[in-house]
């Protein structure tokens, strides 16, 4: 089995966020796709704007009726800081027999280096970057187990959309019917 794993706050989680995502999983042709909220990242301390539990359940409804794709409690559930490292240490010792791809914006693999254990992380997935179209490919060195894809762009931001929230402006078509109807019922982002 080939299981993507796609982390990051989703705060909120957005179109920008699954399109890739659905392209990716096909070109690499992966089995299944596991996205994992942080609950607290450690280069976001303190920037949250909705709870680590709203933020689970939004990105299950992001994700929701996509064929393969799931969302992983892992992060929420584990006290303390969100580090990748960890979260692919379970899931490798969950599924010892599947391939891990950890599935990474070019921005999030730019910083690779100064996160947790990169080594580890390396020894444990294969790390597939997506380069949303238009931007320049970003430079793998002599690394092997990196694989560039060139996706589709998506200009839309979590930054953006809780702006357009605090502002009293739509977020449909931006994001599912069922995460705009969640940030309005749980007043997110006001």
């Amino acid at each position: 089995m080939r299981l993507g794993i796609f982390g990051g706050s989703f705060d909120p989680p957005h179109l920008g966020h699954l399109l890739p995502v659905i392209d990716a999983a096909e070109s690499l042709g992966l089995d299944a796709v596991r996205f994992v909220p942080a609950a607290v990242q450690p280069f976001k301390i303190g920037r949250a704007g909705a709870s680590p539990a709203d933020r689970l359940a939004m990105t299950e409804r992001l994700v929701a009726g996509v064929p393969g794709f799931s969302v992983d409690a892992a992060e929420v559930t584990r006290p303390g800081l969100s580090f990748t490292v960890d979260t692919l240490a379970t899931m490798a010792a969950e599924h010892p027999d599947a391939e891990l791809v950890l599935l990474l914006g070019a921005d999030a693999y730019a910083l690779l280096d100064e996160w947790r254990e990169p080594e580890r992380i390396r020894q444990l997935a294969t790390i597939a970057v997506l380069v949303r179209g238009g931007d320049r490919m970003p430079d793998t060195g002599a690394r092997t187990g990196v694989r560039l894809l060139q996706t589709r762009r998506v200009d839309i931001s979590s930054t953006e959309l809780r702006a357009r929230v605090a502002d009293g402006r739509t977020i449909r078509g931006f994001v599912p019917d069922a995460v705009a109807a969640y940030i309005a019922e749980r007043r997110l982002y006001r």
